[in-house]
């Protein structure tokens, strides 16, 4: 069988380690940015934030025609450094928070699935991400 397709997105916002990772781990904060483009958005998260604990956040199109739910098991959780968690399709998720200049660098590393092309999949983890990124900015 042959090895996943390691995919990577990055952002760097304008707060430090610890306001970006409240900001990233919180579920009333997830809900305002965890979506790739304003015709959906999150309608619930929860957030179990400690090794073996799990999350889930339901993704849904505005529209209600679809939705679907992101979820997974936390494998490595270093307050404010790294958060490594397993989807619960099995792929595999690391994201790092890093000090950088005045702000906090953020990169995520993830397994693409086979469903959807990997451009796509990029494309809509990096908005994602971007979206992040501009929430942090109207909370500094």
């Amino acid at each position: 069988m042959a090895s996943p397709t390691t995919l990577t997105v990055q952002t760097t916002v304008a707060a430090a380690p610890e306001k970006a990772w409240e900001l990233f781990t919180r579920p009333e904060h997830i809900t305002q940015w965890n979506q790739a483009s304003e015709d959906w958005h999150t309608t619930t998260a929860t957030n179990d934030l400690r090794e073996g604990g799990s999350f889930s956040y339901r993704m849904e199109a505005k529209d209600g025609s679809f939705g679907f739910d992101f979820a997974g098991t936390y494998r490595q959780v270093e307050p404010y450094s790294l958060i490594a968690f397993t989807l619960n399709d099995g792929r595999l998720v690391e994201v790092k928070f890093e000090p950088s200049g005045n702000g906090t660098a953020i990169t995520e590393t993830f397994e693409a699935e086979s469903e959807n092309p990997v451009e796509m999949q990029q494309m809509g983890w990096q908005l994602i991400l971007d979206n992040y990124e501009k929430y942090a900015g109207l909370q500094s």
